[in-house]
């Protein structure tokens, strides 16, 4: 029987476990996916010693990149990893959050511009799917510390303390705020003088009313959680661990009656 998990910290609000699981079933695969904490990125590696493939969330993704043998697709322009697929005892790094965002969001419409909130894994992602699509991103960070990555590749940055508003059409949280607190992912009147000329939020968290999504209802913005995203990325994923060899709209609809 074929082992995989979700691994991050935390972790126990995932529902990564029923879609998959619900997949093997529906596909007569003969798998178990779980759940594995991990408060140490130093010790992911050690993590696949019984595994045949995982998917890597926060805080992991970069590190994930890292302890990778090989990388594959839009993964090695992001380095960030959140699919990883064991094959021949190598493991192979896969990034499929960039496009299960981009097929999240293709009901909002046209979109030309979109202001990224916070610099790690997922921010990258999106960072490069909409860059990619023609949509000109720009990543607000609290600090500088992790904008370096975003410049180099000639993306435009700020942090909080040298950001002047301006009009975007799509604002996405990428950082953990609001997953565990009552917190959002920048100041208030920041916030607050963006969405005044935004007609989108997004925010990467799933299943839960975010701060930052009641702010987005307050402004009267159109938005949506990460359960899309969850789905797509889940989708690709699940075809990633078995040499793409199912139907991706099939596997669509059989994880969909599993969203909570």
């Amino acid at each position: 029987m074929k082992h995989f998990c979700v691994i991050g910290n935390p972790i126990e609000h995932s529902i990564s476990p029923a879609l998959h699981n619900a997949a093997f079933k529906a596909f007569g695969i003969e798998a178990v996916y779980e759940k594995m904490l991990l408060e140490d990125g130093a010790q992911l590696k050690e993590s696949f010693a019984s595994l045949d493939g995982a998917n890597v969330t926060v805080p992991h993704k970069e590190a994930a990149f890292k302890i990778c043998d090989e990388i594959r697709g839009i993964a090695a322009q992001i380095e960030a990893v959140n699919t990883v697929v064991k094959k021949n005892g190598k493991l192979i790094g896969f990034n499929t959050d960039a496009e299960g965002f981009f097929e999240s969001i293709k009901e909002f419409g046209n979109i030309t511009n979109a202001l990224i909130l916070g610099a790690g894994g997922a921010a990258k992602a999106i960072a490069f799917i909409l860059k990619q699509n023609g949509i000109k991103p720009t990543v607000l960070n609290r600090g500088f510390e992790r904008l370096e990555f975003f410049q180099k590749r000639g993306f435009e940055t700020f942090s909080w303390e040298n950001f002047a508003p301006k009009r975007y059409d799509l604002i996405i949280n990428t950082t953990s705020a609001g997953l565990k607190e009552d917190a959002l992912p920048a100041p208030k009147e920041l916030l607050d003088e963006v969405f005044k000329n935004a007609r989108f939020g997004f925010d990467a968290i799933y299943g839960k009313n975010t701060p930052f999504l009641k702010l987005c209802r307050e402004a009267g913005l159109t938005y949506k959680d990460g359960k899309d995203m969850l789905l797509y990325q889940a989708v690709l994923a699940f075809n990633l661990f078995f040499d793409n060899a199912y139907d991706n709209a099939k596997i669509a609809e059989v994880m969909r009656e599993k969203l909570i």
